[in-house]
């Protein structure tokens, strides 16, 4: 990494990529293989910002019952009757292992008029409309509010939401952490052009490290 590349643990903020239990949990109605194995991971990365007290937001799903609001890959599937991260459901919900202590269940209508829910001292939860979590929402603003200029990414499915959202964030000039075991659907390309782009690419162990370098002064 270099001068403008490197990211910066006092500065950071981290981001968890629809980690909601219809994404997430076996037999769920639209489950990703391979969230629910990542899901410890994602935790250890959800504490160790907590114990920091650096900025987390969880960005969610929430498919209407219309389809109004869904992607044009997926508006026939809900038009037809499915029912997958629906307002106000349980399988809408992020999943208790990243939720926080005594958390409200989410709140769809807020969440929906662009607003960003509060979960804790420093944790949102965020809806996005498509597959960037810079797309149409308030992220931008909630980040400059507190000087973030490094995001680190996981959660669900790397080609679709976790990939977008690196690639828009690179191109808004954020210094980038993406974490791979903490994250479903990664390939070996996929990682490569993370890396080509300046990302730093860490498992959980090394993010967390990181982080608690900063925090120790290191």
């Amino acid at each position: 990494m270099d001068e403008y590349t490197r990211p910066d643990p006092e500065s950071a903020a981290l981001l968890t990529i629809d980690v909601q239990r219809d994404f997430t949990e076996p037999g769920a109605p639209a489950e990703i293989e391979g969230t629910a194995e990542a899901v410890p991971q994602m935790r250890r990365l959800v504490e160790a910002f907590r114990e920091a007290g650096a900025p987390i937001v969880h960005v969610v799903r929430l498919y209407r019952a219309d389809g109004s609001n869904v992607d044009r890959c997926r508006r026939v599937a809900i038009e037809s009757g499915e029912a997958i991260v629906r307002p106000g459901s349980d399988g809408s919900q992020i999943v208790p292992a990243l939720q926080p202590p005594d958390a409200d269940r989410l709140d769809a209508e807020g969440l929906l008029a662009g607003e960003c829910q509060r979960l804790g001292p420093a944790e949102w939860a965020m809806y996005k409309p498509r597959w960037s979590a810079l797309y149409r929402t308030p992220l931008a603003d909630l980040l400059a509010e507190r000087e973030v200029d490094t995001l680190v990414v996981c959660g669900c499915n790397f080609p679709n939401c976790p990939r977008t959202t690196v690639y828009d964030a690179s191109a808004r000039d954020y210094r980038l952490v993406f974490v791979s075991d903490a994250t479903s659907g990664v390939y070996d390309r996929g990682l490569a052009e993370l890396r080509g782009i300046g990302v730093d690419v860490k498992d959980t162990d090394e993010a967390v490290a990181w982080l608690d370098g900063a925090a120790g002064g290191e």
